[in-house]
C-alpha cells in the first residue's frame, strides 16, 4: 500500500486508527489458494492470506506467486453421441470397397470424419 519499509511503530498506529474506524485485520494461516477463472487456474502454495473487516463486510487479501493452470475442457464419450447417417457409411463403403461393418467402424474411430475415415482405410 505504501511506498517502501514502514518500521513497526507506525504499524500500530495505523492498526489503532483502523480499530478506531471499524476496522479489524487478522492473518489467516492458509495452506493453499485457488481462484478459478474462465479460461485458466490460478494456485496459490503458502500465500498470506488477510481478512478485513470493515462494518462487518469482510475483504480477503492474497499475497504470492499464483501457478497458472490452464483449464482443459473436458467431454465425457457418454455425452457424446456420435451421428453417423446411413449415406456416409455407404459413401466410405464405395470409396473404399469394404464392407458396412469395417466403414462403420472407421467412422466410429475418426469421429464421424469422412475423410479421415477413407483415408484410414485406404493404407
Amino acid at each position: 500500500m505504501f511506498p517502501g519499509r514502514m518500521n513497526p511503530r507506525m504499524i500500530k498506529q495505523m492498526q489503532k486508527m483502523m480499530k478506531e474506524m471499524g476496522m479489524d485485520a487478522e492473518d489467516i494461516k492458509a495452506v493453499k489458494v485457488i481462484i478459478e477463472l474462465e479460461s485458466e487456474i490460478l494456485e496459490f502454495d503458502k500465500p498470506k492470506v488477510q481478512v478485513m473487516d470493515v462494518l462487518g463486510n469482510k475483504s480477503y487479501t492474497i499475497t504470492g506467486r499464483p501457478k497458472k493452470i490452464k483449464k482443459e475442457v473436458r467431454i465425457e464419450e457418454e455425452d457424446v453421441k456420435l451421428d453417423i447417417t446411413e449415406e456416409d457409411i455407404e459413401m466410405v463403403m464405395s470409396q473404399c470397397n469394404v464392407s458396412r461393418e469395417e466403414a462403420k467402424k472407421a467412422l466410429e474411430e475418426s469421429n464421424g470424419d469422412l475423410a479421415e475415415a477413407i483415408l484410414k482405410l485406404s493404407e
